[in-house]
């Protein structure tokens, strides 16, 4: 076969032979062969592989602290500068024709990555109903749109009807009768928007007959309202409003309070729109703060509309009686610094879920607070409960016979509710336990409970959000009444679908039946349930361990690593580490199904919960900023060490990955141990930390300062200066791969991306199979599945070339 496809080359060999034996001289055969070495040496070489660009450099003076250096990349960020902006446009085409050249050979796989991705998303798929007074309000999607539309239909409907085989059409072909009200198609908006939008925030009046709501206009950069009444279909006659940033109903529906930022987009003003009236909207509260943000919402009764106002120095919380706007705003609330507050309400009394300080000592996690609204300006308020040490409160939700307390024990997340009302007398508070809690189940690796949006406050069921790095996403329905619960929606990750598990008959376990099978009602008691069966979950094909890492300072770091069962801890495997270790946040540990193409891959995935995030409390935070933020650094460092010294990773094939602020602590890992990572994706990263805190292009927060530090003192800003990934590139020496994805849209804007990657390209060793790679995405992809399917393909398509990683 071989011979006949190159049947030519080999005729042509032959013919040289014969020429040979039949009497070509000495001289013809040198002289046949050294035209044959010139042909060769004529033939255009193979290209080499792509070149980065290499943008100018302008000297830039900073002078500061008696220290003086220029940088070379400052005019990325002079967005003023016309010339500079003609420079950075020219600069960005550049670096998109690098990156589309370096990723030419892995379309391919992108394309296989993206099909595997979209195989997991349903053409049709709805989020379970959510009931509020006589209606269900949900949301779905069409086959072929990218964008979700919100939609509502009777409960009587839904029972009559059945859910289930019908769900995305709204539409009963038996009896030819409508049974869905189609409340807002965002397909239809982005149309009027250039093609995409993004919806910031909706609310629905009490009264069911308005929708509230603001858009993401990208001419503008900002959030614009829009109401509609829904009993006509058509938007509301008043004009819309500009730079709207949040929202709350009075009782009756016909006045509505939202919030404007001002140039810097700050909130700092309140008005009241009276829909029923002529008037301009009238203007409630302003603060001139500059550092002041304020925030309206409801409480979950509706009886009160809560306004936060935070700054720099001050912390006050204001109501209104939502039946009674013209009764005045009344503060219940001031405290001397910024800290959490959020006010609800149940029978007269006002809970108050707070972080501060109590005594002058720090608060290591929230706790809750009383008062009789009666007595709410004497700001005599009271302990609900005694604090105990091995239990944090996370969150708190009301309902009107129960509260559901979301806990951390530990290091694992619980879940438990308490009949309401409390006992009158909580003198001193009381211990939870003596309240008779009832702890609802959860499964066995849970990393995470959310409260869904449950606006029904006189039900007796609450939704919650279960998530675990092995199992799908749960959202499950606990009815506190009955003590049964239910798995509502659930991907379904052996079928590659969801499943959307609502209406009077549907199933909780996993089944490839189809949307139709029965559900399964469980009763819960007192203990966590961990059975496969009940929650779903993939033990039987994933492992997830929890192990505990030393760091440099002996402090005990969380690791979670998940990986296939498939596969042997034998230092063969590659793996990626996520970390974040900032703000207080907790690493998102959830289960992607992104993640799965990689873990069908033998890849080894962990998160450590270093330092500077939410994992061990407040104290735990605080460990890991300001002046304390290397800690997070080194325990990122270590928890990377301890995969390949435990022979879960190959040395050589470790990648680390990091979002936002959690781009900081991978960029300065990168600087301190540059041989330790084969590859770092970075997600619009903040990387240029001393710059970006002394002359802030997009306006920043307190948190921000108190996260990092204030670079004009003189103490935060060396010890900047010692983790700042701009200011500690190596020289020299070479670094992983790196794919750095940012957007002009994001709080770290793209320059801080652009700056570091030419600086480490201008500073490092040059190896074509270490690239550093800039792409641009669109500002606002988070509402469009299929451009977060193709930027997540591209991702890990750019991990496996560069661990050079079999492509299957």
């Amino acid at each position: 076969m071989l011979v006949l496809q190159n049947r030519g080359y080999w005729s042509r060999r032959l013919n040289e032979w014969l020429r040979l034996r039949n009497g070509v001289g000495v001289g013809d055969v040198v002289r046949f062969y050294g035209q044959r070495k010139a042909s060769r040496a004529t033939q255009p070489k193979a290209p080499g592989p792509p070149m980065p660009p290499k943008p100018p450099q302008k000297p830039f003076p900073i002078n500061i602290h008696g220290r003086t250096w220029n940088d070379q990349y400052h005019w990325m960020s002079h967005l003023e500068d016309k010339v500079a902006m003609r420079h950075m446009d020219v600069y960005m085409e550049q670096e998109e024709k690098y990156t589309e050249a370096v990723m030419s050979d892995t379309l391919k796989l992108q394309r296989k990555l993206q099909s595997e991705m979209a195989g997991r998303m349903v053409n049709q798929l709805c989020t379970p109903p959510l009931g509020w007074g006589p209606w269900l309000y949900y949301e779905r999607i069409v086959e072929g749109k990218p964008y979700p539309v919100l939609c509502r239909r009777l409960s009587s409907a839904n029972d009559e009807f059945g859910w289930n085989n019908r769900a995305a059409s709204g539409f009963d072909f038996t009896t030819g009768r409508k049974i869905e009200q189609k409340l807002l198609d965002l397909n239809e908006v982005a149309e009027q928007f250039g093609g995409y939008v993004y919806l910031e925030t909706w609310e629905i009046s009490p009264d069911h007959h308005f929708l509230a709501y603001t858009v993401y206009v990208k001419e503008k950069e900002f959030f614009t309202l829009f109401i509609k009444d829904l009993r006509s279909n058509c938007l509301h006659h008043k004009p819309t409003v500009d730079r709207v940033a949040s929202l709350a109903w009075a009782k009756d529906g016909c006045s509505l309070l939202y919030t404007v930022t001002n140039s810097s987009k700050r909130p700092y003003r309140v008005f009241c729109r009276r829909l029923e009236s002529s008037e301009p909207d009238t203007l409630l509260m302003e603060d001139v703060d500059d550092t002041c943000y304020i925030h309206v919402r409801n409480t979950k009764d509706y009886e009160f509309i809560t306004i936060n106002c935070s700054s720099n120095t001050s912390s006050q919380v204001h109501f209104l009686d939502a039946a009674n706007l013209g009764a005045g705003v009344h503060r219940v609330w001031d405290y001397e610094s910024e800290v959490d507050c959020i006010l609800e309400h149940h029978q007269g009394y006002l809970y108050m879920f707070t972080d501060a300080p109590r005594d002058g000592k720090l608060s290591n996690g929230h706790y809750l607070l009383r008062c009789p609204v009666v007595a709410c300006d004497s700001g005599d308020w009271e302990n609900v409960f005694i604090d105990d040490p091995n239990m944090r409160i996370e969150d708190a939700v009301f309902l009107d016979k129960h509260m559901v307390l979301i806990l951390q024990k530990g290091r694992t997340p619980a879940v438990c509710s308490l009949d309401l009302p409390l006992p009158m007398n909580l003198i001193g508070g009381m211990n939870l336990h003596d309240l008779n809690p009832c702890f609802l189940p959860v499964p066995k690796h849970v990393c995470r409970i959310s409260p869904v949006t449950n606006y029904d406050f006189c039900s007796s069921v609450v939704r919650l959000v279960i998530s675990s790095p092995v199992m799908p996403d749960a959202v499950v329905d606990y009815n506190l009444s009955s003590r049964e619960w239910v798995i509502v929606e659930q991907e379904d990750v052996l079928g590659e679908r969801t499943q959307v598990l609502y209406g009077s008959a549907s199933s909780g376990n996993r089944s490839t039946k189809g949307l139709d099978s029965p559900k399964s009602v469980n009763k819960f008691v007192n203990k966590v349930e961990d059975t496969h069966e009940s929650w779903n979950d993939l033990s039987e094909f994933y492992a997830c361990e929890q192990r505990d890492v030393c760091s440099v300072d002996h402090t005990y770091v969380p690791l979670a690593i998940v990986y296939s069962r498939k596969i042997q801890k034998d230092g063969q495997n590659p793996g990626i580490l996520h970390g974040h270790g900032a703000y207080g946040e907790v690493l998102d540990k959830r289960w992607r199904s992104d993640l799965k193409s990689l873990l069908d891959r033998g890849w080894v995935i962990a998160f450590a919960d270093v330092r500077g995030g939410g994992g061990g409390g407040k104290s735990w935070h605080h460990d890991g900023r300001a002046l304390k933020k290397c800690n997070s650094i080194h325990d990122y460092i270590a928890c990377a060490k301890f995969l390949v010294e435990e022979k879960y990773v190959q040395s050589s094939k470790l990648a680390a990955c990091g979002y936002s602020a959690g781009g900081l602590l991978v960029g300065a890992a990168i600087n301190v141990c540059p041989d330790l990572f084969r590859v770092a994706i970075l997600k619009v990263p903040f990387l240029d930390a001393c710059n970006t805190l002394l002359d802030p292009i997009i306006p920043l927060h307190r948190s921000d300062y108190d996260e990092f530090g204030n670079p004009e003192n003189r103490e935060d800003f060396e010890n900047i200066q010692r983790f700042s990934p701009y200011e500690n590139i190596q020289k020299g020496v070479t670094y992983p791969a790196v794919l750095i994805i940012s957007s002009f849209k994001t709080r770290f804007g793209v320059w801080e991306a652009a700056k570091w990657v030419s600086k480490v390209r201008e500073y490092t060793n040059k190896d074509p199979l270490r690239p550093v790679l800039l792409n641009v995405i669109a500002g606002i992809v988070e509402e469009n599945r299929y451009l977060q399917c193709k930027e997540m393909a591209m991702e890990i398509a750019f991990l496996i070339k560069m661990m050079d990683t079999e492509a299957i």
